[in-house]
């Protein structure tokens, strides 16, 4: 079933989380002690993030580096395919993006998702790998997620690259996308990085996910400056509980966020990475109560592949 549909016709807030790939050489059933216990809050849809390869550089004897790419987690096909078998309540939300792959490679992806009976994806452009400074896109691959989402949207019409296939059966792709309440680190203001949003939906996502945050009101403000704009999709908040105490520092350089003055301070007085963690859940407990006070059509949290702290917050809120 699509995200959308399930959205729309939802009662009362939904829950639904997102986990990482496993590392190479670990086995799925890392994945499922993750999900396992989030289960019994009924959550409808579970995101499968993705990562292009990284560039490494060995020593080589003679002095010299000799440059590999390195792909540190599998792809997310076969997950997404696993992960429906075992989970068959779940609709999986496997995440395309741009980096690191041709238009010809994400028009095979899709075809084997469609394959699986797989009717949701989230598209985005990706970052750019730790030797980038700017995002570089594959010589024959997409520079925004717009263009993949319009290239999804063709398929969703029969469309493939080559035309001169005749398709009787085209995809039907739900559509994800995502977005961000204190605008995109690339974006010189967020008005500017609204117009990217709308054409986003112009060419075919239908609901949005927001990039984390840790003061509702910007999630708040970011949702009436776009219904402002006459985006009138669902915007779905993201939470991620805080871990640890350096977080607070990471997590405003990694994503360009600004923490609440009043969290940093809790955070300050722990004496240790537990304490924090508990301050991260509790302070995640209160957001998402707040959201969901508010009506937010969904709360989708970012598990980073660990979910007891998930499961606190869930037993609170759902």
């Amino acid at each position: 079933m699509k995200v959308i549909d399930i959205v729309k016709n939802a009662q009362s807030t939904l829950f639904s989380f997102e986990i990482l790939p496993p590392l190479k050489g670990r086995n799925i059933n890392v994945l499922y002690q993750v999900i396992d216990p989030l289960i019994e809050f009924n959550p409808f849809a579970i995101n499968i993030t993705y990562h292009q390869e990284e560039i490494v550089f060995e020593k080589l004897e003679n002095g010299l580096h000799k440059m590999r790419s390195v792909r540190k987690r599998p792809g997310t096909v076969a997950i997404s395919g696993a992960i429906k078998n075992k989970y068959p309540s779940l609709e999986v939300v496997p995440h395309l993006i741009c980096g690191g792959f041709s238009k010809e490679e994400t028009e095979y992806a899709l075809i084997d998702l469609n394959y699986l009976g797989i009717d949701n994806v989230l598209a985005l452009r990706g970052d750019p790998i730790r030797s980038q400074k700017y995002f570089t896109p594959d010589a024959n691959g997409h520079a925004h997620a717009s263009e993949l989402i319009e290239q999804i949207g063709k398929m969703n019409k029969g469309i493939f690259l080559d035309h001169e296939v005749a398709s009787n059966s085209p995809t039907s792709f739900c559509i994800g996308a995502a977005c961000y309440p204190e605008k995109h680190y690339e974006s010189p203001n967020l008005d500017y990085d609204i117009q990217f949003i709308k054409k986003k939906i112009e060419n075919g996502a239908e609901y949005l996910v927001t990039q984390m945050f840790f003061e509702n009101q910007h999630y708040f403000d970011f949702v009436n400056a776009c219904r402002a704009q006459g985006i009138e999709v669902p915007i779905i908040p993201g939470l991620k509980p805080l871990m640890s105490k350096k977080e607070i520092n990471i997590l405003a350089q990694t994503f360009h966020i600004d923490l609440p003055e009043a969290l940093v301070k809790e955070v300050n007085k722990c004496k240790n990475d537990e304490e924090a963690w508990q301050v991260g859940v509790e302070w995640s407990i209160q957001q998402s109560k707040e959201l969901k006070a508010a009506g937010v059509p969904v709360l989708h949290y970012y598990t980073i592949s660990r979910s007891e702290n998930i499961r606190q917050i869930a037993q609170q809120v759902f």
